[in-house]
């Protein structure tokens, strides 16, 4: 039996465990069709990496599986023996920015000499649109208070990763998005804590220094190293550059269950709204990012660029910062829905850019045919 017919088998398997959640669901409740319903996303999972056009939502959909285990089984996801696994969130973010260091190199930073128009939008807009998108949906959405921060939070944070890899996706300009990534991400000490007081400060008490600190210490640090790394062995171990993303994505899956985990009972209660305001927050920053790049006259593959890089976030990180608040379970949930839809969102923004062709390189090989 080959690989094709697996995937395609798996694909089955999932239609039928969607229905029995569905026939579970109305006959006896969702809350006995847990394992069913956790079936169903690892088998679509798997289903999904043989199709080309579905792969990369492979992983987004393996995290909708461990968030339904963690809302299902939650004590299992909180402490063991007396061991809380929300203490390895810190340690967690840090491999992964170190990993995230040892992809990049000095050379992403001199991006900001050959693109300095770029950047300075790119990141001007990201911490301008997404803090204040943030702050306007907080404000409107009647939760409590430690709640409502959590979606300034994740306005406020950097961009992530996984913006570059949606930007090479949308055939946007991978240079400028790593280039901002990378700009952001150093600017965030400074200019989170700072938006956050400003922001959030009529929600939660904001410890602007203690804030910087923590941020220093999980991404500028490691990601320092990871740029040390880089430069020593650069080309001498490229198991590094394999494992680190697989590490990466892991981390970020188990920092989703550790904080959905503990923040179960106040998801359930609010769970609908939260998803529907954290989509309006994405989306709204994909759109705005677009128009940004319109305004300034740019060209359309660096629009996208500013679409992408306005509206992903770095979940990871404002998932740190409310367990370093110690309010994971209410400032934490808004960035644990974020990451999962995010990834969706993009990887959908991806494939329509994907097929769409660029207007303005059009215009320019029209222009070369008609002069020779």
């Amino acid at each position: 039996m080959n690989k094709i017919n697996l995937y395609k088998i798996a694909m089955g398997l999932a239609a039928l465990c969607l229905a029995a959640t569905l026939i579970i669901a109305l006959t006896s409740g969702l809350a006995s069709a847990g394992p069913v319903l956790i079936a169903f996303f690892i088998l679509l999972a798997l289903g999904f990496r043989g199709f080309d056009t579905l792969k990369g939502f492979a992983y987004t959909t393996v995290i909708f599986a461990a968030v339904t285990t963690a809302l299902y089984y939650p004590t299992h996801f909180v402490e063991f023996n007396g061991f809380k696994f929300a203490v390895l969130i810190t340690p967690l973010i840090q491999v992964i920015m170190f990993g995230m260091g040892t992809s990049m190199s000095i050379r992403d930073f001199a991006g900001v000499v050959k693109m300095p128009k770029g950047v300075f939008i790119g990141v001007f807009s990201h911490f301008l649109i997404m803090p204040l998108l943030g702050f306007t949906l907080a404000s409107i959405s009647g939760f409590k208070p430690e709640i409502a921060a959590g979606i300034i939070l994740i306005g406020c944070s950097p961009n992530g990763m996984a913006s570059n890899v949606i930007s090479y996706l949308a055939k946007a300009n991978l240079a400028l998005s790593i280039t901002i990534t990378a700009v952001s991400t150093m600017l965030a000490p400074l200019l989170t804590p700072l938006l956050m007081k400003t922001l959030a400060g009529a929600f939660i008490q904001i410890n602007v220094g203690s804030m910087m600190l923590d941020i220093t210490k999980m991404v500028i640090i490691p990601i320092a190293a990871g740029l040390l790394v880089n430069k020593l062995l650069h080309g001498k171990a490229k198991w590094l550059d394999t494992v680190m993303p697989l590490v990466s994505m892991c981390g970020i899956a188990f920092i989703i269950v550790i904080i959905t985990a503990a923040g179960r009972d106040s998801l359930l209660d609010i769970g609908v709204k939260l998803i529907l305001l954290v989509l309006v927050h994405n989306l709204l920053g994909y759109t705005f990012g677009y128009w940004s790049g319109r305004l300034f006259k740019m060209q359309e593959r660096d629009c996208r660029t500013m679409a992408i890089e306005v509206g992903m976030q770095n979940g990871g990180l404002a998932s740190g910062l409310a367990k370093a608040m110690g309010k994971m379970a209410t400032v934490g949930l808004a960035p644990a829905v974020f990451g999962p839809l995010m990834n969706v969102t993009g990887s959908i923004l991806a494939s329509y850019w994907h097929r769409k062709p660029i207007k303005d390189e059009q215009v320019i090989t029209d222009q070369a045919l008609v002069a020779d």
